[in-house]
């Protein structure tokens, strides 16, 4: 078991957001906060440190954890480069990665990304169907690994993880708690569904 002290958080803000016209989604507010606070919630108290892999904006990030970090080389290279970033930030053997945009992430994530890795040095969050490949918990060991990588050109998430021994870790039971919000849309009926359903009055 990886106890807390061994353990760094990130949250991957460092993206451009085209999808939602260019703005900066970990900023975006969403029921009441902003979708980075929401993602927050699930690492304070639980990791030694927290990050923010974040490309602008950094002093509005830096209410929400430790240290914000940008990306080792600018451009806006995906989140390799932010997990890269990440691996040189912390002083860990650990890094467990979300991103920005899913607010509705399992409040135990932390503890069942832990539970879940065994003896593999990447574990990936897997809702029975598909993988999430940007939470994921990784060995800060791998840094010099994903360096070389990067520097052939590789931006495939993937396929840098299959080159190491890496394993799912299961979160089949709550599937929704995966949705990330990519148009202003999806943050509308995201926000909806999770808004708590009053009851009518009683007469």
């Amino acid at each position: 078991m990886i106890p807390t002290h061994d353990l760094t958080g990130m949250i991957l803000a460092g993206g451009e957001g085209r999808r939602m016209g260019g703005r900066d989604k970990g900023l975006e507010p969403f029921a009441g906060l902003p979708l980075v606070a929401h993602v927050a919630q699930r690492f304070n108290g639980r990791v030694a440190e927290l990050l923010i892999n974040a490309n602008r904006n950094a002093d509005a990030y830096r209410m929400f954890a430790d240290s914000v970090i940008a990306d080792a080389e600018s451009g806006f290279k995906g989140p390799l480069m932010g997990i890269y970033s990440g691996f040189r930030a912390a002083k860990t053997p650990w890094l467990l990665v979300a991103p920005c945009d899913s607010p509705a992430l399992p409040d135990d994530l932390v503890a069942r990304m832990v539970a879940g890795i065994g003896e593999h040095d990447i574990g990936v969050a897997f809702d029975g169907e598909r993988l999430h490949p940007v939470v994921a918990l990784l060995r800060t060991a791998l840094a010099d690994d994903l360096a070389a990588t990067l520097g052939e050109g590789e931006r495939k998430i993937d396929r840098w993880y299959a080159r190491h021994a890496w394993c799912k870790v299961d979160m089949s039971d709550c599937p929704d708690a995966f949705a990330n919000l990519n148009t202003e849309e999806e943050k509308f009926r995201l926000e909806a569904a999770l808004a708590p359903k009053t009851k009518p009055a009683t007469p």
